[in-house]
């Protein structure tokens, strides 16, 4: 598996365990010129999730989440916000979360998600 699928179905996983947590799908991949957001999900509460999605393969030298470094998290936000304004969400809470995704042997995928990672 190549690092474009890898990273695909790991934004695959993270998406299927917010589902899960009974969050609605609001956009997967949603692409602006300010930036790309993996998944955005809505609580059952109402927040709006930013969830930035790593995917590494077990032995990396780096947790996934070490990759979201503050000009990341400044281009997230600035995504997010576009975002936001473009569906009319510019009121609605919203939290920014990482999740961190590591493919297992059997198949499946291990999802990691850091609530609240970071701050607007």
């Amino acid at each position: 598996m190549n690092r474009a699928e890898t990273g695909r179905k790991g934004e695959a996983a993270a998406a299927k365990f917010y589902l899960q947590q009974g969050c609605r799908l609001l956009a997967h991949n949603f692409r602006t010129r300010m930036g790309e957001l993996d998944v955005v999900v809505q609580e059952p509460d109402g927040t709006i999730v930013i969830c930035e999605v790593k995917t590494r393969a077990e032995g990396s030298l780096t947790t996934p989440a070490e990759a979201v470094d503050k000009a990341k998290q400044r281009r997230l936000i600035r995504a997010a916000q576009s975002y936001l304004q473009a569906n009319g969400l510019s009121d609605a809470p919203v939290r920014f979360d990482v999740a961190e995704v590591f493919p297992l042997d059997s198949g499946r995928w291990m999802v990691h998600i850091i609530r609240g990672a970071f701050l607007a």
